[in-house]
């Protein structure tokens, strides 16, 4: 068995560094200025430890869109950016509503081998809202599909909603929304505000997302079914979810919020720049720092990047025409160490909290997520808290460079990424 030894690394962020010993794919020995043989050392310079980072929200268009991203490429991003598990969305083309396609994205993520590669199956047949996909197909297929989301669309109807949460509860599975009324954001390019209204822009109103989580959260509590929101964006369902959780049934509702929620507003919308249109959109400041706020207090779970890759077409055209997404796998941790840890609101414990363990904990992923402890798994990342980069998308592993940090400096740099023992990247490289 290979033996990497990784040297004076912090777990967590501790005082003072320690040495960690893998052999095989699990940590065999922690301790200070450890004298043992290795076939690999992992020089660190007192980077901090962290079980590695766990995406549950992530588009890595394959298959279909193999010109904005294939299974290979997102899996570099992920890697690159201290990913060991990502789930892959189901809106895909074919859409990933049976076990065939899931199985290919499975077998795929296998093949690559620097990220596990989850696929989310479809709620409903073709994203249409219409008619229950293969839910238990897709379970019991080779690719296990426990987390199901039309994401990218709403499961506006409420009976299907009330349906997919029933039959899920039946295996332990896990229903995840993107939460839109589609009859308040019919043409909605922006947030609904005084900026969209400035520059002519129809509006996506708050209460179009916030009416969906409401609901769904009451129908998770009449079934018993398992719910869990994408890309939380506005200041009231952040309330919502606070008042949920508040009640003893709320144990079975998780939401995630995306490192560009964190950071960006719908001020960006000044440039009629096409790579800062997302759904939903852009907000307010208040909403930034209510959703800075609810994550920190885990009224929010976990951070989820929704990494939306696009061929050069689809995001260099006018606004109105533009696809809506941003890359997210590579940038998400600088975000998070500037909107969440420099401000005092997370400390590292806090960042493994809500990138690793609760969306582990959430997906169902034993093996994710864990103790930075000798007998547990080696799905670690390195990061470099103080250092700084400078996000260029040309540089970026993605096939897209739809980013919107373009040119801006970030803090946070990952050092190592190791997927069960094995260097998945090293110093900005990926290691096969």
């Amino acid at each position: 068995m290979s033996r990497v030894l990784l040297k004076e690394v912090r777990p967590y962020g501790a005082d003072e560094p320690v040495d960690v010993l893998i052999v095989g794919e699990v940590i065999a020995e922690i301790g200070p200025d450890l004298d043992v043989d290795a076939d690999e050392i992992v020089h660190s310079g007192g980077a901090v430890a962290l079980p590695g980072f766990v995406d549950l929200h992530t588009h890595l268009r394959e298959p279909g869109r193999e010109d904005a991203e294939t299974v290979e490429t997102g899996s570099m991003a992920a890697a690159l950016g201290g990913y060991t598990a990502v789930f892959a969305m189901a809106n895909t083309d074919p859409v990933a509503d049976n076990a065939v396609v899931v199985e290919h994205v499975w077998r795929r993520g296998r093949e690559v081998g620097l990220v596990d590669v989850h696929p989310v199956g479809a709620v409903t047949v073709g994203l249409a809202g219409e008619k229950l996909a293969e839910l238990g197909t897709m379970r019991r297929s080779a690719a296990e599909v426990r987390v199901f989301s039309d994401d990218g669309h709403c499961v506006h109807d409420p009976l299907i909603m009330r349906r997919a949460l029933e039959y899920t509860k039946s295996f332990g599975g896990l229903i995840a929304q993107h939460a839109e009324e589609p009859r308040l954001t019919v043409g909605a390019q922006a947030h609904e505000g005084a900026n969209a209204a400035r520059l002519g822009l129809a509006g996506w109103p708050a209460p179009a997302e916030e009416a969906i989580v409401a609901r769904d959260c009451l129908l998770a509590g009449h079934t018993g079914g398992t719910l869990h929101i994408c890309h939380v964006s506005t200041e009231g369902t952040a309330e919502i979810l606070r008042w949920w959780k508040s009640r003893k049934s709320a144990c079975r509702v998780s939401a995630e919020v995306t490192p560009h929620h964190l950071l960006l507003t719908d001020d960006r919308l000044n440039s009629y720049d096409p790579v800062n249109k997302v759904n939903p959109p852009l907000r307010t400041d208040a909403d930034v720092l209510a959703l800075r706020q609810a994550l920190a207090d885990g009224t929010v779970d976990c951070v989820a990047t929704d990494h939306a890759p696009h061929a050069a077409q689809d995001k260099d055209c006018e606004w109105s025409a533009a696809s809506p997404g941003m890359l997210g796998l590579q940038t998400a941790l600088g975000i998070v160490v500037q909107t969440m840890v420099r401000p005092g609101l997370l400390d590292w414990r806090g960042v493994a909290r809500v990138m690793s363990e609760r969306p582990a904990e959430i997906a169902g992923l034993t093996d994710q997520g864990r103790p930075v402890a000798a007998g547990e798994p080696a799905n670690l990342v390195l990061v470099e808290p103080d250092a700084e980069w400078t996000v260029r998308g040309a540089e970026l592993a993605s096939l897209g460079e739809n980013s919107p940090f373009e040119g801006m400096r970030l803090p946070g740099r990952v050092v190592a990424t190791l997927l069960r023992g094995r260097l998945t990247a090293h110093e900005g490289k990926v290691r096969r």
